[in-house]
């Protein structure tokens, strides 16, 4: 019964800390490299801006009261990446799997609201 419970909080869990394992990296690349060249906007103010962003959109994410802020915070993100991933003509299809994995993840840890 005990092992159940236990292994069930991990399979909800574990789409949530796949998606952070996205984002965690794409952060920290932001605040150790603003300098980033071929960029949209090639300022490091704002690349250090998006790092923080995306970090704090994810402790809200994986925070489990404020889930739903964190994954809309998150998913606004993704949506602007893609619309400049699409402007410019690069691949975006992983994004938008990202995008769908970070709502699937939400809704897996907290079905009711979504209903």
């Amino acid at each position: 019964m005990k092992t159940n419970k236990i292994l069930k909080t991990i399979l909800i869990w574990l789409p949530s800390l796949i998606v952070a394992l996205f984002y965690i990296p794409n952060a920290m690349d932001k605040l150790l490299n603003p300098n980033q060249t071929g960029k949209i906007v090639q300022s490091s103010a704002v690349m250090i801006t998006a790092g923080i962003y995306i970090l704090l959109s994810l402790a809200l994410f994986l925070y489990n009261k404020t889930m739903i802020l964190g994954s809309f915070l998150l998913s606004l993100y993704m949506v602007s990446i893609i619309s400049i991933h699409l402007y410019k003509g690069k691949p975006a299809e992983i994004l938008i799997l990202l995008l769908m994995s970070t709502i699937f993840a939400a809704y897996i840890r907290k079905p009711q609201y979504f209903n």
